[in-house]
């Protein structure tokens, strides 16, 4: 890592899953305390099931497919707990990241309604608690509505991510595999009562979907935020309405390869030239480092060695981080 982001300069997170973020040996201990009955004895198995492998990886929905056992073993109030705390610990004493925003989908930690939607998110609180006290991060959770779930099922996600907006949830997203029939503008409803009361706006767009997926959002939700973002490079009112608004990408680079949504160094050169030559506003971050096998230096290291970022990219980047969180800065 370069000497202007030495060890002890501060870094932001954004666009963290938690199902993808909790280290394996973590989860291992999780599953086993809670009787679940793993496909597998052998841990180094375990985490092959639970990390990108390349030879078995070779699409974005067999991405998604490795949430199926993060997920389950998540699904408790004490897993969610310990979850959230060894997420945000390990990303500060790792990389001295000082803010972080952690998502996932309460209602995949329930096990179709068998566990208290009440308790999970209480839970996650109580892991930020745990972390704040022990380390000098600022942290929040953002509540993930799911492309797959029909409107009752995200408006209540949203009404629990609207009664905890005090104990640590700091907006909302919309996630998950692409449905056919969804249209964003079915949650445009429930994206303007959050607004209403104070929760910040992310959307993931743009990744599995071309940039019309973008411009959608940006016409029906009016996010702050949207999660990749990246093949709005494909058009260039797209790249225009989003340099206009002011929204922010939440970029995830060793994501967008592993999940073949670019198709390599060139295509990422290419994504971030145009961002830059079109003043739109990124962040870097990882999307789920310990599924990813990666880091936040990792990925900016990576940036900074391939040549698709200089120094002064990646200190904007930084910097539009700490700018753009839904942390309340004074939290």
């Amino acid at each position: 890592m370069p000497e202007f982001l030495g060890p002890h300069t501060q870094l932001a997170e954004l666009h963290v899953h938690l199902g993808s973020s909790v280290d394996p040996a973590v989860m291992w201990e999780i599953a086993h305390a809670q009787g679940i009955r793993l496909p597998t004895k052998d841990y180094w198995r375990f985490v092959d099931m639970i990390t990108v492998n390349p030879r078995k990886v070779k699409s974005f929905e067999d991405y998604l497919d490795l949430f199926h056992w993060t997920e389950l073993i998540q699904s408790s109030p004490l897993a969610i707990e310990n979850s959230v705390y060894h997420t945000i610990a390990g990303a500060y004493r790792k990389n001295n990241i000082t803010l972080i925003e952690l998502r996932f989908n309460p209602m995949k930690r329930n096990r179709g309604g068998e566990r208290d939607l009440d308790q999970i998110m209480m839970a996650a609180g109580r892991g930020l608690d745990r972390a704040s006290a022990e380390y000098p991060v600022k942290s929040g959770i953002i509540i993930c509505l799911d492309r797959t779930f029909d409107s009752h099922l995200n408006e209540i996600l949203l009404e629990k991510a609207l009664k905890y907006k005090n104990r640590g949830v700091v907006g909302i997203d919309i996630a998950g595999s692409a449905r056919k029939g969804f249209h964003y503008s079915d949650c445009k409803g429930l994206y303007r009562r959050a607004r209403k009361e104070g929760l910040g706006l992310t959307v993931h767009a743009g990744e599995d979907e071309g940039h019309n997926s973008v411009r959608q959002v940006l016409e029906h939700l009016e996010p702050q935020r949207i999660g990749h973002g990246v093949r709005a490079t494909e058009d260039a009112e797209t790249l225009e309405m989003l340099r206009e608004r002011g929204v922010t990408l939440e970029l995830c680079p060793s994501s967008n390869l592993n999940t073949r949504v670019l198709k390599g160094v060139g295509d990422m050169k290419r994504v971030f030239r145009q961002l830059n030559e079109c003043k739109v506003k990124y962040t870097i971050n990882t999307d789920g480092p310990e599924m990813l096998l990666t880091n936040l230096r990792n990925e900016i290291d990576f940036l900074l060695r391939n040549g698709i970022l200089k120094k002064d990219d990646v200190l904007r980047a930084n910097r539009n981080a700490f700018a753009a969180s839904f942390i309340h800065p004074n939290a």
